[in-house]
């Protein structure tokens, strides 16, 4: 619907919205996009018109110099060019992160049917939080790990301490990564409520089949995302609806807080 409301009134909204699964990295994309790719494709355009120009001159029988123009367009072409051809596996890699994370975050709206609350792309320091819900089982951060498969029959197998990705150990363990960041929310929430809440933190491979060996470590889960409501349902319930609805309140707050800082 039209907004009909006159300039200089305020917005009803007291708050922004909560953020969308993918939106920090769909940020980085944007931004990625910006600083490689749109400066030296503007001068492309730029050099592109310039020559254009001279071709006009030239076809109305004016004093001709098309070909200079044209020499410096096709050195900007190509100049614009290898910036986007050094940026686009990044490019490919974000794009792919966002879809990951739009399709975990979409997965798990359907928690909510279970009595869960789900947050996503929650802002920290210096890096971001995909999804967290708090429900029964307790409170999860949920970190998605959309990577490109080596062969088709590649897996994730987790030993409860260390994971290799398709027989390989990742360059930046997502181990470290995922405790970090419960360890995180878990001062926050303290910090906010007063209370320590237990926060685990849950790794997820969309596409991936992950293989556990030993025994299922209780501080740490890494699983395909599909598994993840069979996990919840045979875990002991350890938050009241009360716990529930405060833990989700005082983190709605601070997402909120961090938004408006922005």
């Amino acid at each position: 619907m039209e907004d009909k409301s006159s300039e200089g009134s305020r917005s009803p909204l007291k708050d922004k919205p909560l953020r969308n699964p993918g939106q920090s990295t769909e940020e980085a994309r944007r931004k990625l996009i910006e600083d490689k790719f749109e400066e030296p494709g503007l001068m492309a355009a730029f050099l592109i018109a310039l020559a254009a120009l001279e071709w006009a001159r030239y076809a109305m029988n004016l004093p001709p110099k098309p070909w200079i123009f044209t020499v410096v367009a096709f050195a900007g072409i190509a100049y614009a060019s290898w910036r986007l051809w050094r940026v686009r596996p990044r490019l490919r890699a974000l794009r792919q992160a966002i879809d990951g994370e739009k399709a975990v975050g979409q997965f798990l709206e359907r928690l909510r049917e279970n009595g869960y609350k789900v947050f996503h792309d929650i802002v920290g320091e210096n890096f971001n939080l995909d999804h967290v819900i708090i429900g029964p089982a307790g409170v999860m951060t949920i970190e998605t790990k959309t990577w490109t498969k080596p062969t088709p029959n590649a897996q994730v197998e987790f030993d409860g301490e260390e994971l290799t990705v398709g027989s390989l150990q990742p360059d930046r363990n997502p181990v470290i990564q995922a405790k970090a960041q419960a360890s995180w929310l878990r001062r926050v929430l303290e910090e906010s409520t007063g209370r320590k809440f237990d926060v685990r933190p849950v790794i997820v491979f969309p596409g991936w089949f992950v293989q556990q060996s030993g025994e299922r470590p209780r501080n740490l889960w890494v699983l395909e995302p599909k598994a993840l409501p069979g996990f919840l349902a045979h875990e002991p319930r350890a938050l009241a609806d009360e716990d529930i609805n405060l833990a989700s309140f005082h983190l709605s707050r601070f997402i909120r807080s961090q938004e408006r800082r922005s």
